[in-house]
C-alpha cells in the first residue's frame, strides 16, 4: 500500500505519526490502566458478593438439617410406635410448617414398612411412601442425616427416630425442603448482566438463575466460593457470572472520548503539515520531471533548489545519467564483440572438413601392410592430434553457441548406466572403480543427448584427474526442495586429490582447467547445459576428500 503513495502522502503521514504515535501510546495506556483497574474493582464485588450467597445457602440448608434433627429427637415422637393415634405427632408438624411457611412443602414421618404414620398433611397418613434415590449423608452432633437427591423442587431431609427405651429405629422423620427458597436466594443477586449458579463437587449445577445458561456460554467475568465444610458439602461452591461488555461500559465510553480528541488532532495536524510537505515535495516533482525527460531523450534541466538533499540527490541522478551513457557504449561495443564471436564459431566448422580428410587419409594409410613403423607412428600421431583438434572445435562451439534442449521424459539410470558402459574401457585402463547406487527409475524433463554429455564430461574429467586404482562414485536420489518442488539429485564424486579453495569459484568459468593440455570448456557446457534444463550444479568436497560434483534437476511428477 505504502508503494502507491506519494512522497507527498508518505511526507503527510510521517508528521501525522510523529505527532500523534506519543498521544496514541499514552491513551493507550491510560485506557488499559484504567480497564484493569476496573475488572479487579468489578471481580473484587463479584468474589465478595458470591461469599455472601454462598454463607447464604450454607446458614438455610443448616438450619434445615438442624430443624430435622432437634425434631427427631422430641419426645412426641415417641407416639408413632402406637401409630400416633391421639394425632398429636401430625398437629406437631402442622404447627411446624405452618410456622416455617413455604420454607417446607411436606413434613411426615413413616414406620419402619415405610407408611406414613403422621404428616403436616393429612391426606398423607396411611400412604406407602416411594422410596427416594439417595444423594448423601451428613453428620450433625453424632447423628446422620440422609438427604435425596432434588424432586420436583424439593430436597427431601430424613433422620431416623429411635426409641428411647431399647435404642432401636421405630421410624424415620422426613421434611421435605423447599428448593426455590435456594433457587431466591440466587435470584435475589441476580441482574440483567449478572448470572448465579450453586454446584456441586461433580459440577452439577443444583441450582441457578434464568439466565445462567446464557451468560455462561459467553466466558464472561468470574467468581466463585466454595462452602465451609460445617456440613462436610466439600466441593461444593457459588458462582457468579457477569457479562463483560456492561462491567467495562464506562471505559468504552472513555475510549470514545479518547479516539475523537485523536482524530480532532489529526485534522488539525493535517492542515497544518501540509504547507511543510509541499515545499519538500515540489523541487522532487521537478527533480522527476527531469529524470522522465532523460528517459524521453528530452533536454530538462535539473533543479536547483530545494532542501540541501533533494540538491545532493540532482546532483547523483545527473551522474548517474552520465554514467548510464557510458554503460550505454559499453553495451554496444560488447554486442558487437558478441557478433563477432559467434562468427568465430561458424567459421570453426570450417575447419573440421581438411581435419576429417586428414583422419580418413590417414585411417587408410594405416591399412597398408608394408607401412614402416615409423610411419606408422607418424600416422598415429595424425590420428591422435586430429581427434583432439575436433574436440576442441566441437567445445568452442558448444561454449559460444549453446543447443536448446530438446525436453522429454528421460530415465537418468539408463543414462547413468549407458556412459559408465562406453568409458569402461577407459576406466579399466587406469584400474578405476566407477560405483553407481542402483535404483529402479528416476524421471526428469530432459533432453537425452545433452544429459549424456554432462555426464560424459564429468566422468572423463575424474578419470583423467585420478590416479591408478582411484573411485568415482555415482548416486541418484530424490530431494523436496524448498518451493515443494520434487527434486532429482545426481553426485559424482572421486577420492583424487579434489580442487583447492581458492580455485573453486573459477571452475565454472570458460578456459579455466587445472590440468595440462586441457581446454577449460567442458564444466563450462556441462554448467550450461545444467542451466537450461532448470537445474542448478555445485561442487563440493566429498566424503573422501576428492571432487563431488551435485547436479539438481525437477523431477517429472507421475
Amino acid at each position: 500500500m505504502l508503494k502507491r503513495l506519494s512522497i507527498r502522502q508518505l511526507l503527510l503521514l510521517a508528521f501525522l505519526l510523529a505527532g500523534l504515535l506519543p498521544a496514541m501510546i499514552v491513551s493507550f495506556l491510560s485506557f488499559y490502566q484504567a480497564r484493569n483497574a476496573l475488572k479487579t474493582e468489578i471481580k473484587h464485588d463479584l468474589q465478595t458478593l458470591s461469599g455472601t450467597v454462598a454463607n447464604d445457602i450454607e446458614r438455610v440448608l443448616f438450619e434445615r438439617m438442624q430443624n430435622v434433627h432437634s425434631w427427631s429427637q422430641l419426645a412426641v415422637m415417641q407416639d408413632i410406635q402406637i401409630g400416633d393415634i391421639d394425632k398429636r405427632v401430625s398437629t406437631f408438624l402442622q404447627e411446624v410448617q405452618v410456622s416455617y411457611g413455604a420454607m417446607y412443602h411436606s413434613i411426615y414421618v413413616v414406620n419402619t414398612t415405610g407408611v406414613v404414620v403422621a404428616a403436616s398433611h393429612a391426606q398423607q397418613i396411611g400412604k406407602q411412601m416411594m422410596t427416594t434415590q439417595f444423594w448423601f449423608k451428613v453428620n450433625i452432633a453424632n447423628k446422620t442425616l440422609t438427604l435425596s437427591k432434588i424432586k420436583h423442587n424439593s430436597l427431601a431431609i430424613s433422620q431416623d427416630v429411635i426409641d428411647v427405651n431399647t435404642n432401636q429405629k421405630i421410624g424415620t422423620l422426613i421434611a421435605e425442603f423447599n428448593w426455590q427458597v435456594i433457587q431466591d436466594l440466587l435470584k435475589n443477586v441476580m441482574q440483567k448482566s449478572t448470572a448465579a449458579a450453586l454446584i456441586d463437587n461433580q459440577l452439577h449445577i443444583i441450582a441457578s438463575t434464568a439466565n445462567w445458561e446464557k451468560i455462561q456460554a459467553d466466558h464472561e467475568m468470574h467468581a466463585s466460593q466454595k462452602l465451609s465444610n460445617r456440613l462436610n458439602l466439600q466441593g461444593w461452591q457459588v458462582s457468579i457470572e457477569k457479562l463483560h461488555s456492561v462491567a467495562v461500559a464506562p471505559v468504552h465510553r472513555l475510549g470514545y472520548v479518547f479516539l475523537a480528541l485523536l482524530l480532532t488532532t489529526l485534522f488539525l495536524a493535517a492542515v497544518l503539515v501540509r504547507p511543510i510537505a509541499q515545499s519538500i515535495t515540489e523541487p522532487l516533482a521537478k527533480l522527476t520531471n527531469f529524470v522522465s525527460g532523460f528517459a524521453k531523450n528530452r533536454v530538462v534541466e535539473a533543479p536547483k533548489i530545494g532542501p540541501p538533499e533533494v540538491q545532493e540527490l540532482s546532483f547523483a541522478f545527473e551522474k548517474m545519467m552520465q554514467d548510464l551513457k557510458k554503460t550505454q557504449a559499453d553495451l554496444t561495443r560488447a554486442a558487437k564483440l558478441a557478433v563477432v564471436g559467434e562468427m568465430s564459431a561458424a567459421m570453426s566448422h570450417e575447419v573440421r572438413t581438411p581435419l576429417g580428410i586428414l583422419r580418413s587419409s590417414a585411417d587408410l594409410l594405416m591399412r597398408e601392410p608394408k607401412l614402416s613403423a615409423e610411419g606408422r607412428e607418424v600416422l598415429g600421431f595424425i590420428i591422435s592430434e586430429t581427434e583432439r583438434l575436433n574436440k576442441l572445435v566441437s567445445s568452442l562451439i558448444d561454449a559460444a553457441r549453446p543447443r536448446q534442449p530438446a525436453l522429454t521424459n528421460v530415465n537418468l539410470v539408463d543414462i547413468v548406466q549407458n556412459v559408465i558402459a562406453l568409458l569402461k574401457s577407459q576406466a579399466q585402463q587406469k584400474e578405476i572403480q566407477v560405483l553407481f547406487t542402483h535404483v529402479d527409475k528416476m524421471t526428469v524433463l530432459a533432453d537425452a543427448d545433452q544429459m549424456t554429455q554432462v555426464l560424459m564430461n564429468l566422468l572423463i574429467n575424474a578419470i583423467q584427474i585420478l590416479p591408478s586404482k582411484g573411485k568415482i562414485e555415482v548416486h541418484l536420489t530424490e530431494n523436496l526442495g524448498t518451493e515443494k518442488i520434487d527434486y532429482i539429485i545426481l553426485d559424482v564424486l572421486d577420492d583424487g586429490p579434489g580442487i583447492v579453495s581458492e580455485n573453486q569459484t573459477q571452475i565454472f568459468e570458460p578456459f579455466f582447467t587445472q590440468r595440462a593440455g586441457g581446454v577449460g570448456l567442458g564444466l563450462a557446457v556441462v554448467k550450461q547445459i545444467v542451466e537450461a534444463h532448470g537445474g542448478e550444479i555445485n561442487y563440493q568436497t566429498s566424503a573422501y576428500g576428492g571432487a563431488q560434483f551435485r547436479i539438481r534437476l525437477p523431477k517429472v511428477v507421475s
